[in-house]
């Protein structure tokens, strides 16, 4: 009786389930922000992982996401999406508990295969999780209040996780002070707080009302279900743009942590307060993103947000020339601000647009379709690159100019590609290409991209003014303490 489903939800109900999936996303996020990105891959080199060991650390979650395909089979029969998530959530992350213990049991060597191990398990069963919680949100969050929601839910979680980053970042280096010997330990306790974040997770899961599944094709067989997605041209051609843009960014993304820190040679330190400042960008956009894609589409708002992003991967191949100059940093700090203000929206609309173009009732397999592209070609992605890193080593692309007069000659350069920089430059070129085929894509409410440019700075410049010094202040008190006000309340 606790994961019964309720054939219909009241508006308290939507209401009382939105406040609980707004939790979930904060400790979830707690618990990503603790056991992946930076702190994942610097325990990764900690314990002497290789670049293609880094690169398929970055493929083996999106490659975990195809089990959704056989997991449609499996929430179908169950037909109890809140049962499949947590029980499917809790098994997965339990698996972080030898990833823990690896510092104190294991050698360096033996280490990274059981980090290994440990990740295709907990992503193997997050998989499983996933395609119920997707199936389980497009029925239970209005349509209308898509954008509006998870923008509010990403900004949220976002800002939780600047300020664990920023403290975990400094708790490691201090660690690595006092323990220079055994650095490995300290990551251990962060993952160890990520578990206890994410165990808090499931029991707010466990919380969020489920309104039961509706039955569109009775006795419908297994493979048709799987094959419909494909069958609709519209969606297909969604699912093309997704699966070529995942590929684009996860041949560089997963690079961006090692180069600077093996090419450019910057502090962990550093680099979270750099991660830091991209994602107060974040915060800054994602509610105006999300009005703006509220009021026309998700595609408009990719279609401005994309390009943006793709400059910036392109931006990274201008950091050295062909070493660390006086401009590196500047151009750093300018890369994390534009990747933040462009990331917000990429993620907002990337995710949303899925959803509400997927049919009420048949969301299962349209999601599951669309997130098995997305895998596949985020998968591959980093494993070529990682398995390919030692080849570009070797070669370097220089384009200089040169100017020659009577009296002197001066040879600038201007573009110097190597070992990743030829990554950075490839995903460019095939980012252009996946928002090429995002033009094919049919939604409701699209508009040019001028006019969503003057409606993005128009948001911003509203919630700017809400930053005064009454409206400011206004804002920093209404949350969480107003939520909980309501809670007593009921």
């Amino acid at each position: 009786m606790v994961f019964r489903t309720q054939a219909t939800l009241t508006e308290e109900d939507v209401q009382h389930g939105l406040r609980w999936v707004t939790r979930d996303g904060l400790a979830t996020q707690a618990m990503v922000t603790l056991t992946g990105g930076i702190f994942l891959v610097a325990f990764a080199l900690e314990l002497g992982a290789s670049n293609t060991v880094i690169g398929l650390l970055a493929a083996i979650p999106p490659l975990a996401e195809l089990l959704q395909i056989p997991s449609i089979y499996l929430v179908d029969r169950i037909r109890n999406r809140r049962l499949v998530v947590v029980l499917a959530s809790g098994i997965g992350r339990l698996f972080w508990v030898p990833i823990i213990l690896i510092p104190f049991f294991l050698s360096p060597e033996q280490g990274v295969i059981a980090l290994i191990a440990g990740i295709v398990l907990y992503s193997s069963f997050s998989a499983v999780s996933h395609c119920g919680w997707n199936s389980w949100m497009r029925d239970l969050i209005p349509q209308t209040q898509l954008g509006s929601f998870f923008s509010r839910r990403m900004a949220l979680s976002t800002g939780l996780a600047l300020v664990i980053s920023l403290a975990a970042g400094f708790f490691v280096d201090y660690w690595g002070g006092l323990f220079p010997e055994q650095v490995a330990f300290g990551y251990s306790a962060l993952f160890s707080l990520g578990l206890v974040a994410g165990i808090i997770g499931l029991i707010f899961l466990a919380a969020t009302p489920e309104p039961a599944m509706i039955l569109t094709e009775e006795g419908a067989g297994f493979l048709s279900i799987i094959a419909k997605p494909f069958r609709d041209l519209n969606f297909r051609n969604l699912i093309v743009f997704l699966g070529s843009w995942n590929f684009a960014v996860n041949l560089a993304a997963p690079f961006f942590t090692v180069y600077m820190l093996q090419r450019l040679g910057l502090d962990l330190s550093l680099i979270i307060i750099l991660g830091i400042l991209s994602q107060i960008m974040n915060i800054i956009f994602f509610r105006s993103w999300g009005r703006v894609a509220d009021r026309f589409s998700n595609k408009s708002v990719l279609a401005v947000s994309g390009p943006l992003f793709m400059i910036t991967i392109f931006a990274w191949t201008f950091t050295t020339l062909p070493d660390v100059y006086v401009l590196t940093m500047p151009l750093l700090i300018a890369i994390h601000i534009v990747m933040g203000i462009s990331l917000a929206g990429v993620s907002l609309a990337a995710g949303n647009i899925s959803l509400k173009m997927a049919p009420q009732g048949q969301a299962t397999s349209y999601l599951a379709a669309s997130t098995f592209t997305n895998s596949v070609a985020a998968g591959i992605a980093p494993i070529l690159g990682g398995l390919t890193i030692d080849f570009f080593a070797e070669r370097e692309l220089i384009w200089t100019l040169v100017w020659k007069d009577p009296v002197q000659e001066l040879a600038f350069v201007t573009l110097d590609l190597q070992q990743w920089d030829f990554f950075f430059f490839f995903a460019f070129l095939l980012g252009l290409y996946s928002l090429h085929r995002l033009s094919m894509v049919g939604e409701e409410g699209e508009a040019k991209e001028q006019v969503i440019v003057e409606e993005l700075v128009s948001e911003v410049r509203r919630d700017m003014r809400n930053f005064s010094p009454a409206g400011g202040l206004r804002d920093l008190v209404k949350f969480p303490f107003s939520t909980i006000g309501r809670q007593k309340k009921r």
